[in-house]
Order: C-alpha cells, then sequence, then structure tokens
C-alpha cells in the first residue's frame, strides 16, 4: 500500500508545493459519498494522490455523487479510488482500516449533518458526530503509537452551527454558543481534536466552514430545497414550496472552493484551526429572490411558510471573517453568491425536465408535491 513521500517532480499551486510523487501520497476520507466528500476526492485524485473512502453498509447504494470516477478495484493500474465498509459508531473498523491503508492524510467529514433532524435524533447525532470523531482520533493516535507514522495529518470538519446565537462577523477567536444537538456535537469535535493536537503532538486541523453548496448538496437543505423547487415549478412538476425562516442569514459559498482549503490546512508546516468562508451573508428571501428570478418566477406566488420548519432554537445570522485562511493558506472563494445560485439552478432545472419525460411516459407521478 503506498504511503511514502518520495519526490521526484513538483509545481507550486497556492505558494504550497504540489508534489509529483513516486509513491503516491494516501488520504482516507469519511463522509467520501456527500457533497464535500465527493468534491475532495476529486481534487486529490487530481493532485495524483491515492484515495480511500469510509462508506456505511446499506440496502441502497448511496454513491451517486462519485460514480463519475469511480473505478472498478479490479482494474489496479487505474483504480485509484478505492471504499471501504466501516462506520463512526464502530471503533474497531475505524482502527483496522487505518492500520491496513496506512493514510498520510485523514479527512473526517463523515457526520448526521442536518441541524433541523439532529433535534429529532440527538443521540444518534451526538454519538456519530462527536464521539465519532474520537474514536476515529484514538484509533489514529493508537495507529500512530505502534507504527511510529507520526507524519499522519488529521483534519476535522468543523461548522459555522458552532457559532449559533455569537453574534457576526466570526473567526477562529470568536466563542462558541451552540443552538443545535448537531453544532453542540460539532463543538465536542472541535475540542477533541485540539486535544488530540496538544496532548498527543498530533498534526490535526479543524477547518471552521461556514455553508458551502453546490448542485450536490442534499435535497432536505435549504439551498437545494429551493431549486430543486424552482426546477420543478419552472417546468410545470410543482406548484408550492414549503419553508420556514426565511430571515435566517447565512454566509454561503461554494463547496468545490472550500474543499481546497480543507487540503491546503494539512499542507503546512504547523498544525491549526482556520475558518473558511465567503465573508457576505444573505438571508433565505434573498436566496429565494435570486433563483426564483433567475427564471422568470415571483418567488411570493409560489412559497409559503410551514411552522414544522422551525427549529426550536434557530441561528439568526452567520458571517465568517475568514481573514486568517487568506492570509495563511492563500485561500481564497472563486465562485460568488449570484453564480452560486444559478450553478444550482441550472443544474436542477435540467434535472425536472429529465423527471418530467418519465411523468409524460407514465413512470412517475406529477402530484407526489402539491
Amino acid at each position: 500500500m503506498a504511503s511514502g513521500t518520495d519526490r521526484s517532480q513538483s509545481t507550486t499551486t497556492n505558494g504550497v508545493e504540489e508534489l509529483s510523487i513516486s509513491k503516491r501520497k494516501v488520504a482516507l476520507i469519511t463522509g467520501i459519498t456527500g457533497q464535500d466528500g465527493s468534491y475532495l476526492t476529486e481534487l486529490l485524485l487530481d493532485k495524483g494522490y491515492e484515495v480511500h473512502g469510509l462508506i456505511r453498509r446499506s440496502s441502497n447504494f448511496n454513491t451517486q455523487r462519485i460514480n463519475h470516477i469511480y473505478i472498478d478495484p479490479h482494474n489496479v493500474h487505474k483504480a485509484r479510488m478505492k471504499l471501504h465498509y466501516a462506520d463512526l459508531t464502530d471503533a474497531s473498523s475505524l482502527r483496522r482500516w487505518i492500520d491496513t491503508i496506512s493514510p498520510d492524510e485523514i479527512y473526517n467529514l463523515a457526520a448526521q449533518s442536518h441541524v433541523a433532524v439532529s433535534f429529532e435524533i440527538p443521540d444518534y447525532t451526538a454519538d456519530v458526530v462527536a464521539t465519532g470523531s474520537l474514536r476515529l482520533l484514538e484509533a489514529l493516535r493508537s495507529h500512530i503509537t505502534t507504527s511510529g507514522r507520526t507524519h499522519v495529518k488529521y483534519y476535522q470538519a468543523g461548522s459555522s452551527e458552532m457559532f449559533g446565537s455569537t453574534p457576526p462577523p466570526q473567526s477562529e477567536d470568536t466563542p462558541f454558543h451552540p443552538r443545535s444537538p448537531y453544532a453542540a456535537s460539532k463543538c465536542a469535535a472541535h475540542w477533541y481534536t485540539v486535544n488530540y493536537r496538544e496532548a498527543y503532538g498530533i498534526f490535526a486541523c479543524n477547518g471552521i466552514l461556514f455553508n458551502h453548496e453546490s448542485p450536490r448538496r442534499g435535497e432536505n437543505f435549504v439551498t437545494r430545497k429551493i431549486t430543486r423547487a424552482v426546477g420543478r415549478i419552472k417546468i410545470g412538476l410543482q406548484s408550492k414550496l414549503f419553508l420556514g425562516n426565511l430571515q435566517a442569514s447565512r454566509d454561503w459559498g461554494f463547496a468545490g472552493d472550500y474543499v481546497e482549503a480543507m487540503w491546503l490546512m494539512l499542507q503546512q508546516d504547523k498544525p491549526d484551526d482556520y475558518v473558511v468562508a465567503t465573508e457576505e451573508s444573505h438571508t433565505v428571501e434573498e436566496f429565494l429572490e435570486k433563483a426564483f428570478g433567475y427564471v422568470g418566477l415571483n418567488w411570493k406566488d409560489h412559497v409559503e411558510i410551514d411552522k414544522r420548519y422551525f427549529r426550536p432554537t434557530e441561528v439568526d445570522n452567520l458571517k465568517g471573517d475568514s481573514s486568517k485562511a487568506r492570509k495563511v493558506l492563500g485561500w481564497k472563494p472563486k465562485v460568488g453568491f449570484e453564480q452560486l445560485v444559478k450553478m444550482m439552478v441550472d443544474e436542477d432545472v435540467e434535472l425536472a425536465k429529465r423527471e418530467k419525460v418519465l411523468v409524460d411516459a407514465g413512470f412517475m407521478d406529477a402530484q407526489q408535491q402539491p
């Protein structure tokens, strides 16, 4: 299993030496089938890495976001992405795969990541998001102790939700005030990471990423819920969209930009924690105006408020201060808010067109949604 760092050629990107190596760097990603995992995998493969992803066993395949880059492992000369069954709730599987794969970099992206759902399943959320991160860190510590591979680097995916009710702008020095079981669990994972860095000298970084979206975003997240509805309404498959708090304000960026910041954190000489954000904040209502307006619709004709979508404790305004990441990592977002909205709407209009073909052929019920 390749895990060395012998170098043959190098180029420079954002001031970081990008290596062409005879022994490929090996990355292990939890949450590889998610939005961020898929973009990160693409980035690492482009940089010449061998990528291993941990996936949960399910009766249904959940690999649609990475199907386009999957190559059957029997094709040994081309398959640089490999998938393995494991779970953050199963410590033995985490330790086994770290020992087997011998990664140079570990990216912990897996989570029960839906804030509203965390109120419904708080125990599970804490077990996966908080204790799951601790299990992974402990598996890494044990691996380093027994193998002597002290160069392994670890990335922990944090969240702007950890700031909660703390007023913006929020930076690395802003106190956390989580307002959901998900956010509280992310805070625990953050401090576990800091503790293992300080106690055991592990190269461990926290990336506090503000909201990052894309056409690959899950359909139960508000941005994708909106653009999905825009496509269906435009094509005539839907007429109404039900939402909660339209005045909630978020710092929205493009997920494809944000995974580069993750990678850059692990290329530094010293581990640290970084806020990653666009430094712009927009309300859900603004997102609606841009999305519906882009296809010539008025959102007020289609959106209805449903109190079921209000959280028990709301987070009113998140706006990041990413000056540290911009200065130290040389990172900055490439995709702006309006471009992001248009990108997502374009994809979902095309998806709705394909759906309509199925509806017209009688394979799908157009009235599944009002």
